[in-house]
This record gives C-alpha cells, structure tokens and sequence, in this order.
C-alpha cells in the first residue's frame, strides 16, 4: 500500500514545484513591466512638459529651465563604446586563451579568478579609479584632469570583461570538436584552425557576449559618477574623450536626491531613466534573439 499512496504524493509535490517554477518565472516578467509602467507613468509627463526642441538640446541646466538630454545621452554612448573597443578584443582573446590554448591546470585556475572579477563593488573600482587611474592620464596625456571620458571608458572595459570572456568561452566550448579535429586533418595550423574554424564558427555567441558587455557598461553608474568628472557637456571633437563628460546614469544617482517630488526636474530625470531602460532592453533583447537562433539552427543541423 505504501508505493501506492506514495505515487499520489509525489505526483502533487511535482505538480506544487511545477507551479512554483511557473509562478517565479511570471514574477520575474511581472516585475520588468511593472518597473517599466512605473517610468512611463513618472517620466511621459516630461514630454509633455517640455518642449522636445528643449528636452533633445544641448544644454542641461535645470535650474535656469534647459532639460536637453542630449549631452547625456551622447556622453553614454562615448564610453560605452570606447569601453567596448577596449573590452571586447581583450575579452575574446582571453577567452581563445582560456578555452583553446591553455593547459587544463590553468583553465581551472583562470575560470574562477575570472568570475572573481565581476564580484568587486564598482564603488571600489571608482576609488581606484579616482586615486590611481586618474592621476596616470593626466600626468601622461598631460590634460587637465584625469577625471575624463576616457577614464571612465577604461573602468567599463574593466568591469565588462568577465561578462565578455564568461559568454565568448562558452560559445567556443560549443562548438563541436569535429570542427577542430577536420581543421587541422586538412594541415591547418593549430592558430589558424582557432581564427578561421572556431571563432568563426561561435561567433553568434561571441556577438551575443559583446551585447551583454555593452549592456553591463552603459548601465553602470557608480563608478562612471566617480571618475568620469559629471560635466554635461556635448562632444564636439576626438578631444572631448579627455574632457569630463556626463552620463544618463550618473544625472540620475546625482541629481534623484535633490529634485522635488512632482517637479519637471524630476519627471524629466525619470524621462532619461526611461529612455536608459529602452536601451538596456534593446541591448538585452537582441543579443537573446541571437541566442535563439543560434539554438535554433543548433537544432536544425
């Protein structure tokens, strides 16, 4: 008897840990459209209450009534970009080394120090940032800060690598060892079957770990507020990478705590917070879009 009134309740305990699942992965999803009807309800009223010749100029002085976000928005998009010039290479290089050249005993070595990497507090990076990195640009590059673009560009880098290296090191141990072992049967060299077999062969992941890097790096706000100078000023020129500059996350964390409830100011900081989350979620949703057609054809063949 005992197997049988045991069927039953495994059965509902499966049934409970389904439902559950069920429940948490909706949850996850409710929480996303919540916060997002949340920025809509707080930041659409700044576009209506600014004029859009005013809200996309470029100029951001909110006390004198000049909301153009255009700075801010350009300012994120520098670093972001220039982080990912410096990142993504490195970080697909590294993740060749790890994957296809280094011996197991490193591999296991590599692997968690990599993963370690991605748990500093970006505050930590920011005072590294402002107390040692700063100083080195500006007594190299001989400018009059270091708290600059570029300095906040190379911390992004920083921050986004193991993110780049994690994803790109497994979309290469995905692909299949057949490839390989037909590269080098045809007289390739081990060098030449990684860079014209396997990276190409992974590159829908390694594309889809440069998306998750960049949407790591424009999200950042800490260290970037730190090290970056805060000045909301519109790039003109190659220079102004080495000229303080402002970025959306930054105007956010900075300016939040001072607005009044139910001002302009504060509709229009939820604006940008908006239109950051537009980004980010464009970002993360092409680069899973990616993901599911490289499983897709992964199936097919």
């Amino acid at each position: 008897m005992a197997p049988a009134n045991g069927v039953p309740l495994r059965r509902k305990l499966e049934w409970l840990i389904e439902t559950l699942v069920r429940v948490l992965g909706f949850s996850a999803i409710g929480f996303v459209a919540m916060i997002f009807v949340f920025l809509l309800f707080e930041g659409v009223p700044a576009f209506l209450e600014v004029p859009l010749d005013n809200l996309f100029s470029v100029r951001w002085y909110p006390t004198s009534g000049l909301f153009g976000t255009l700075p801010l928005i350009v300012g994120s998009l520098v670093v972001t970009v220039v982080a990912m010039l410096i990142a993504f290479p490195l970080g697909v290089g590294t993740a060749v080394f790890v994957r296809e050249i280094a011996p197991s005993w490193a591999r296991e070595v590599l692997k968690p120090l990599i993963e370690v990497l991605a748990g500093i507090p970006s505050v930590v990076l920011g005072f590294f940032g402002m107390i040692t990195l700063a100083p080195i640009i500006r007594e190299t590059l001989h400018v009059p800060t270091g708290l600059t673009a570029f300095t906040g560009a190379l911390l992004l880098a920083y921050m986004a690598l193991p993110t780049i290296i994690s994803v790109a090191e497994d979309a290469l141990d995905a692909v299949p060892k057949s490839y390989r072992d037909a590269g080098l049967a045809m007289g390739a060299t081990q060098w030449q079957t990684i860079w014209r077999v396997v990276v190409p062969a992974g590159r829908s992941g390694i594309l889809m770990a440069l998306m998750l890097g960049m949407g790591r790096a424009i999200g950042e706000t800490m260290a970037v507020m730190m090290v970056t100078g805060n000045a909301a000023r519109m790039p003109a020129s190659l220079r102004a990478l080495f000229l303080p500059a402002r970025t959306m996350t930054a105007t956010i964390a900075a300016e939040m705590g001072e607005v009044a409830h139910g001002s302009t100011h504060y509709h229009v900081l939820f604006g940008v917070g908006l239109i950051l989350f537009i980004v980010t979620f464009s970002i993360t949703l092409a680069a899973a879009s990616v993901m599911f057609r490289r499983r897709t054809r992964g199936g097919l063949r």
